[in-house]
Formats: structure tokens, sequence, C-alpha cells
């Protein structure tokens, strides 16, 4: 046989499910349309208004996960998944009834929490993980519906029923999974988006810019070793030096507000104390990443702080 009957039979990338050598597969092909799909923009636009509204107080950046350095919906949702995985195991075995009801019980109360911590993170993502993260809150709503219905086929004494509801759940549930998968790891959603700074600084201190060139109170953009920074020289000539690129999503702090010692980020308004680059106000979990600086005959420096 020759090797162009060969590559013949092997059937084009379109047709492949899972991403190989030929390309992407369908499945993630579908999962790169949703992400182009501007179609429901408009009720994305809708939504995001009413989560921003929310009087959510100092609870939003509880919800981002500011206190704990990094997305708190992660951490939350593995209480209803990992409730709903063992009450489908339970299922398989006899005498489980009531300790596989009372997860599915458990993972349903604790839908709601991980759920609002979704959203809140979700209204501050850009656009392309909206529509990805939409899709994923859908299933995640309809495996819940599942589960709703499941426990309610339980307690009517119709476990069939409420066994098959719930593994339909978990599949469901499964799949938006999946999702959320592609938005933190395809998508970099919640990701620490100035941590790689540290790896391409090198040590020691490096040319910023003449004293002279910086306006006083105003951000500029600036380079250090080949990295971006913003530079902001105080009236009284102290400069202090962040990372650009916010911490949150990559935002260009040059393009941001002067907020109280404080720098505010353009984009979702993550708040950057300008003397160590602590994340004063979310969305942003993590600190931007801050240099130490010197004037010398006139010329600033800076040295990546450790």
């Amino acid at each position: 046989m020759k090797l162009s009957d060969v590559l013949h039979r092997i059937p084009p990338p379109a047709e492949r499910l899972s991403p190989d050598a030929q390309g992407p597969g369908r499945v993630l092909q579908a999962v790169d349309r949703v992400e182009r799909f501007s179609g429901a923009d408009r009720l994305l636009d809708a939504v995001q208004r009413v989560i921003q509204a929310a009087p959510l107080g100092r609870a939003r950046d509880g919800l981002h996960g500011r206190w704990l350095g990094h997305p708190v919906h992660p951490l939350l949702v593995q209480v209803p998944v990992g409730s709903w995985l063992s009450a489908a195991l339970l299922d398989v075995l006899p005498g489980q009834r009531r300790a596989a009801g009372t997860l599915v019980a458990t993972g349903l109360m604790a839908a709601a929490p991980a759920a609002l911590a979704g959203w809140v993170d979700w209204a501050d993502c850009n656009r392309p993980q909206q529509r990805i993260g939409f899709v994923h809150a859908a299933a995640n709503a309809a495996g819940v519906a599942l589960y709703a219905t499941s426990l309610s086929a339980r307690l009517r004494g119709r476990h069939t029923a409420g066994k098959v509801l719930g593994w339909a759940g978990l599949t469901v549930i499964g799949a938006g999974g999946a999702l959320g998968g592609h938005l933190a790891y395809r998508q970099a959603a919640g990701a620490n988006h100035a941590e790689a700074v540290a790896q391409l600084v090198g040590r020691g201190w490096h040319h910023v810019a003449a004293l002279s060139d910086l306006p006083h109170d105003k951000p500029v953009r600036r380079t250090v070793a080949d990295v971006s920074v913003v530079v902001v020289r105080r009236p009284d000539d102290t400069v202090h030096v962040l990372a650009e690129h916010c911490s949150h999503l990559g935002g260009p702090l040059s393009e941001g507000a002067l907020e109280d010692g404080c720098l505010r980020c353009p984009w979702h308004g993550s708040l950057f104390r300008l003397t160590d680059g602590w994340n004063v106000q979310g969305p942003a979990t993590a600190p931007q990443p801050a240099f130490d600086t010197r004037i010398t005959e006139g010329r600033v420096e800076a040295r990546l702080r450790q």
C-alpha cells in the first residue's frame, strides 16, 4: 500500500473529536467558535451590568479570592462536584440510598456560593472568556437542575429515577467543568498575568529613564531589561516602578489613574499600591511585581524587589 493511500484514509482534522498532530479536532474547534461568537454579546452585556451593579461591597473582593491570593471559585466548586461524584459511586452500591441522597443535597447547597463567586469573576473577564464562561455556567445550571430533580425523585421514593437523573447531572457537570478548565488553562482566566516578570528581569540594577524625562504624577511606560514597566514620579522626586501589565488580565497600568498613592488599572479597576505593588482592591488576586529604585547622576535605575 502506498503512503498516499494511507494518508488518504486518515480523516481530516475536522472529523476527529480530540486534538492530535493533524489539528485541533471537532471539540476544540467548537469551543473556539464559541469564543468568537458575538451573537449573544448584548445578553452578556446585560448580565454583566446586573452583576457589577449588585451591592456586594467588600464581599466582592472576598468572592474574587483576594484574601486567598488566587480565585476562590475553583476551591468552592470542589464541594458540590465531590459530593455528586461520591453520590454517583454510592448509587451503584446496595443499601446506600440515604447516604447518596444526603450527598446530593449537600452538593446542591454548596453550589450556590460557588456559582456566586464564579459570576463575580465572570463579570470582570474579557469578552472571549465571558462567552466560554456563560456556556460553562449554563451547563452547570442544567446540571444543578438535574440534581434538584434527582433529589426530589429520591424524596418521593423514586430511587431509580433519582439515580438516573443524578448520573445525567454528573455528565452535564463534567462537560461544564471541562469548559471551566478551558477558561482557566487555555484562556488564562484567574491566572496571574504578571508572574513571568521575575523570570524575565535579571538581577541587579537596570536603567529606566532620565529623571528629567519623567513627568510628575503621571504614569508612563518604560522598559527594564526589555520588560514593560509603569513609572510614576512623585512631586518630591520619589520614583515608583511596577510591572506594566496588570496581574489580573494584563491591562496597561500606564493608562491607569493615580488614587491616593495607588494606581488603578483602566480595564477592570484593580488598585495597586505604588510603594510595593500590593493589590489593595480586586478583581486582581495577586500583587503587582514592584521594583526598588535609585537615582544616580540624574538617571533612574530599578531593581526587581525580591
